[in-house]
């Protein structure tokens, strides 16, 4: 996790740079309220469990609650948002699945169903974004393909 953060914060000098935090933080616009920085490490470590053992699950659906919960734990003081969609990615192209890019217009739906993914544990409007984001990017990769869209792989949960 560190390792992405630094990746993000690349082109910025930061002593917050692959460094979790160490104040308590607030997310602007948001009714998430992050773990205290004291529980940080138990935190992150209930995070890798639970991935270690959602292999069963749909890799979209899983891509949608590894970033939820990371977005929810935002371990630095910063650029949370920006690693939290690299991680979502990263989770995605591990299952060969496309990057999820977040249209503009859709930002803010994106920000309520992660927040209320957040708050409520309530996965029903941040898992369809994400899977709609992902077809709009097959979409792209299936056209310049010159493939019609249901020559492509199912997302449908396994």
């Amino acid at each position: 996790m560190r390792n992405i953060h630094n990746a993000v914060l690349k082109r910025r000098v930061s002593e917050e740079a692959c460094r979790y935090r160490h104040v308590n933080v607030a997310i602007a616009d948001a009714r998430t309220t992050p773990p205290d920085f004291l529980d940080l490490p138990a935190e992150l470590a209930a995070l890798l469990e639970w991935h270690a053992g959602a292999g069963n699950m749909h890799p979209i659906e899983r891509a949608a609650e590894l970033h939820t919960w990371f977005v929810r734990i935002h371990p630095f003081v910063d650029e949370n948002g920006r690693a939290g969609r690299l991680f979502l990615n990263i989770e995605l192209m591990k299952s060969s699945y496309p990057p999820a890019v977040i249209r503009n217009e859709d930002r803010a739906a994106y920000c309520d169903s992660l927040d209320d993914a957040c708050v409520n544990n309530n996965y029903a409007g941040i898992a369809p974004l994400i899977a709609e984001s992902v077809v709009r990017s097959f979409d792209l990769y299936f056209d310049a393909l010159g493939l019609a869209a249901d020559q492509g792989p199912s997302l449908a949960p396994r």
